[in-house]
């Protein structure tokens, strides 16, 4: 397991929510939208993080870390125009990303910049939907190539995806991208999402709340450690499904995580890690007061295969802790 100290647990209990963030991820309605047969899912709904007291901290940091490059490098408004984020994948197949906000057509121009300098202009129609394929991941065209387009860096990269990579704006406030054709006719059919299949044997738990600003989930077998080795990877082993949650609770933010365990016996087991982690921490002369209330205030819960964990944190805090 490692040596732990207060620095790292600290980071690992409050700054989860916020590394998951900057992850490349896009986004649907509601991520109980996502079809059941999903592998793993991230929702993120800027709008309601710009709109409520606690969410208001973590989107500013979201603009001053990635946003303000984002527009820079690319020419998009991300902070004014991007309401809403969802990214999935069904097993076998390539992720989905579904842009949502009051896209502006300056922007859709440079999106459209980006296809005729990298990708395949011809529109192609599914449903009386135009789409396009578009080759983003860098591998193709130069710096020369880039100015020649409008004279900026609007270079983007699909790290996520593989050689290519699929991309309509034909629905109304929303950009589809598609790891292939085939998902993109699925999406455009489906006026920007696949149907979802609630009653789909082992469906992704989506843990949901009032207010929700963050919703992610994955069968814990996609984040194994090839290595089988560490802390980490113990609790991957012995888990079937992981789902992480933040929501606005007034002025804090409501965190939780649960885990689905392969036996009851580890969901308790894994609590009482949970527990003594939590209190040795607490007991750490670098621990500040706020830090170890937030963690006192920890509530760990073990129900037959689930294991719950869910604290309440100042934006503030957790945002200071991000920045140290």
């Amino acid at each position: 397991m490692g040596h732990l100290n207060y620095r790292n647990f600290k980071l690992t209990v409050l700054v989860t929510a916020a590394l998951l963030l900057v992850a490349p991820a896009l986004a649907i309605a509601d991520a109980r939208d996502i079809p059941g047969s999903a592998t793993w899912y991230f929702h993120v709904d800027l709008d309601r993080m710009r709109k409520t007291e606690a969410g208001q901290g973590v989107h500013r940091w979201m603009v001053d870390e990635i946003f303000d490059e984002l527009k820079e490098d690319a020419g998009i408004d991300v902070e004014k125009e991007l309401d809403r984020l969802t990214a999935f994948s069904l097993e076998g197949q390539g992720p989905i990303f579904l842009f949502e906000g009051n896209i502006s057509q300056v922007s859709k121009d440079r999106l459209m910049t980006l296809i005729a300098v990298e990708g395949d202009l011809q529109p192609l129609k599914a449903s009386g939907k135009a789409y396009y394929r578009f080759t983003g991941n860098g591998s193709h065209g130069d710096g020369g190539d880039k100015a020649a387009a409008g004279g900026s860096n609007i270079e983007v990269q699909f790290d996520s995806l593989e050689d290519e990579a699929w991309i309509s704006m034909a629905l109304d406030k929303k950009v589809i991208v598609t790891s292939s054709e085939a998902q993109m006719q699925d999406m455009l059919k489906g006026g920007g999402k696949i149907a979802g299949s609630n009653g789909h044997k082992g469906a992704l738990l989506v843990l949901t709340a009032e207010k929700t600003l963050l919703q992610a989930g994955m069968n814990s077998a996609a984040l194994g450690d090839e290595n089988g080795s560490g802390w980490d990877s113990n609790i991957l082993r012995n888990t079937e499904q992981v789902a992480f949650l933040v929501a606005a609770a007034d002025k804090n933010l409501a965190l939780e995580a649960q885990l689905t365990t392969k036996e009851p016996d580890m969901a308790q087991s894994l609590a009482s890690v949970v527990r003594g982690l939590i209190s040795l921490a607490s007991f750490s002369d670098e621990m500040d007061a706020e830090a170890i209330a937030v963690l006192q205030g920890t509530r760990v819960e073990a129900k037959g295969n689930n294991l719950t964990i869910s604290l309440a944190i100042n934006s503030d805090l957790l945002i200071s802790t991000l920045n140290d």
